[in-house]
């Protein structure tokens, strides 16, 4: 079970030393953030200007794309320009599909990254029914194709990226693993074998997926297989097509953080459906954030997991109410705070009242518990709503809300009776001095103030286990952050990397510097990044690159304005075949760029329709929504 030294105590993993030109990366060194240009790689200028601007930004490696031997040639010249204007940085060539592209590359750039599942193959998606022998012939012709590569890089000292991508996993791949992690890992070794065949160990690994569950389960795989092998090679993190804005923030906390948090990782890149400059400042804050400087070790390191980290399963609770036994993860919003609580206030956690029509109206949005300390209400609430309140609060007012619940901390479990259900807060560090006093059909509220509170969370986890306690868990995190983009990452973080390990049976957050409408919007936000809790449209969009043949932050504009009602519903916005239908992995639909102008539209991974006007292209994918029965009319 073991995927990272601890998983109780944050330590880098050792790893071997990879020069980029003259950076070093592996786990001696500072994780490095990186970044990949939009601009054509066949403008020169445009590639440069772009990446100056990634630079200054803080970007340490810059990546750009050469689809075919041209625009591998062309980049002595961007290599050239940045040098006379003073910039040394190494850069990466992406290559997809095209191996004599790849080795023109190795010429002038630093490193070269390479797409195990197409590198040497074409899609088809063919499933193939391979024996031993026709399996093995066909690693030696991977062999065959890919060792020029290699030996080119040895000798000039180049480093290499073997990037799998879940999405474009080759047809022999999934005819034998399926579209699994387990197939991401044999995908990479495939190459990284080869490499090692001939001596060649200059190499960074990535696992990459639009999915934060697969992508996390796939590092660890990695990162098992290598243990086993006795040769660990540095991690280059990143989700794919992790979308734009706070969407696009929050998945990528979520799954790099979830690995950064346990010592994984040695450089970094976010994909935001943005300009690659504003990626970078994401990045740094997100390698700052899982930096434990305030930590306290825990009492004693337990020798099991109270979870498999290579495939999801929610750990089983008993049922309160709506929290635990496999339901959704609830919300807690937190009004304890506020002065005088209304009608109107509700909206920013999910509720609007129509006085007109004396009714509420619930969105998908809408937190499920609403903590009111020693609060009262003048006013009913809608029956999804319940209510907490304070021990002191529950025990003096009259006029609660019926199915009002105590918050009592555990220490103090005593003062309400037994076989009341209360919400018991405690800390996880203090949790073994008072877990004796968690009644069976109690609530855990936990909380820690420390940088490792993953670890105290999951040492929490395991001492319920072991004490064979199944209450549901609450996770009560706080963050003192102004700047609400931190504020989305620290939540992605810390409680992403609970969720995706099946973990907690909801979520509480305190904030007092953030409106409380973006505290819900950040709760649910990281439910749906770990695929637990659905409550909005997802889009499964890339970030542009020099391949992109349409604006993707404008189509991707126009396209969430059309369909953001439609919860649910995954929608892939990619911008060339190479990001095409396996990179959306999982999308119910896809927006793909064919050629200059021209869209194809998928239903899952099936062409539908081919060489779309770009003009029509957005009202041509309603359509194919309406057609498939997967319409609703928006609410007005």
């Amino acid at each position: 079970m073991m995927y990272c030294k601890n998983p109780y105590q944050q330590e880098r993993l050792n790893t071997l030393e990879v020069k980029v030109g003259s950076l070093h990366l592996g786990s001696n060194f500072p994780i490095r953030v990186q970044s990949m240009t939009t601009a054509d790689t066949m403008d020169t200028h445009a590639s440069v200007e772009e990446s100056v601007r990634m630079l200054d930004a803080g970007c340490e490696i810059v990546r750009l794309t050469a689809p075919s031997k041209k625009e591998a040639e062309n980049l002595q010249q961007i290599k050239q320009a940045l040098s006379e204007r003073g910039y040394q940085q190494p850069l990466v060539a992406d290559i997809h599909f095209t191996p004599n592209a790849a080795e023109i590359a190795a010429l002038h750039v630093e490193k070269v990254r390479v797409n195990p599942g197409n590198y040497a193959d074409k899609k088809k998606f063919e499933e193939i029914n391979y024996t031993d022998e026709s399996y093995q012939s066909e690693l030696l012709r991977i062999e065959e194709k890919f060792t020029p590569l290699v030996k080119l890089c040895k000798s000039l000292g180049r480093a290499m990226r073997i990037g799998t991508n879940h999405g474009s996993l080759s047809d022999r791949i999934l005819s034998r693993y399926g579209d699994t992690p387990e197939g991401m890992v044999a995908s990479a070794y495939e190459f990284i074998e080869v490499c090692e065949k001939n001596g060649y160990f200059n190499l960074v690994i990535s696992m990459k997926a639009s999915n934060t569950l697969v992508m996390v389960q796939a590092y660890r795989l990695l990162v098992s297989e290598m243990m086993k092998r006795g040769r660990h090679y540095p991690l280059h993190l990143g989700v794919t097509e992790a979308g734009d804005g706070e969407d696009g923030r929050i998945k990528s906390a979520v799954g790099i953080g979830s690995l950064l948090v346990d010592g994984l990782g040695d450089t970094v890149r976010v994909s935001l459906t943005e300009a690659p400059e504003l990626e970078v400042p994401v990045a740094q804050k997100l390698i700052a954030i899982t930096q434990q400087n305030h930590t306290l070790p825990l009492p004693f390191v337990p020798k099991d997991l109270p979870f498999n980290p290579f495939s999801f399963t929610r750990r089983e609770s008993t049922c309160e109410g709506t929290i635990g036994r496999g339901q959704v993860p609830v919300v807690v919003a937190d009004f304890s705070q506020q002065e005088t609580i209304t009608a109107a206030n509700l909206f920013a956690c999910g509720y609007t009242y129509s006085s007109a029509l004396d009714k509420w109206n619930v969105h998908d949005a809408a937190a499920d518990y609403l903590y009111l300390g020693q609060n009262t209400l003048n006013f009913e609430l809608p029956g999804t709503l319940r209510v907490i309140v304070d021990e002191t609060a529950w025990t003096t007012q009259s006029h609660l809300p019926a199915g009002t619940i105590p918050m009592v901390s555990l220490q103090n479990r005593n003062a309400i009776p037994q076989n009341q259900a209360c919400f018991c807060k405690t800390k996880a560090e203090d949790l073994a001095e008072d877990l004796h006093l968690l009644q069976p059909h109690d609530v855990l509220v936990l909380q820690s103030s420390y940088d490792n509170k993953v670890q105290w969370f999951r040492w929490a986890f395991m001492l319920l286990k072991e004490h064979q306690k199944s209450n549901p868990v609450v996770f009560k995190l706080q963050s003192k952050s102004t700047d609400i983009e931190q504020f989305q990452l620290e939540m992605g973080v810390f409680a992403g990397s609970l969720f995706v390990d099946g973990l907690g049976d909801g979520l509480w957050i305190q904030a007092p510097h953030q409106p409380k409408i973006e505290i819900n919007k950040v709760a649910f936000g990281v439910l749906q990044a770990t695929r637990l809790r659905i409550s909005k449209t997802e889009y499964i969009s890339c970030p542009s690159c020099g391949r992109t043949l349409f604006d993707l932050q404008e189509t991707t504009a126009k396209i969430r304005d059309r369909t953001s009602h439609l919860k649910g519903l995954k929608i892939g916005i990619m911008g060339c075949i190479v990001n095409g239908p396996g990179e959306m992995a999982d999308a119910d639909y896809g927006y793909v760029g064919s050629g200059p102008g021209k869209i194809t539209l998928y239903k899952e991974k099936e062409v539908v329709r081919k060489n779309v006007n770009t003009e029509d292209a957005v009202d041509s994918l309603i359509d194919l929504i309406k057609s498939h029965g997967d319409w609703v009319d928006p609410a007005h």
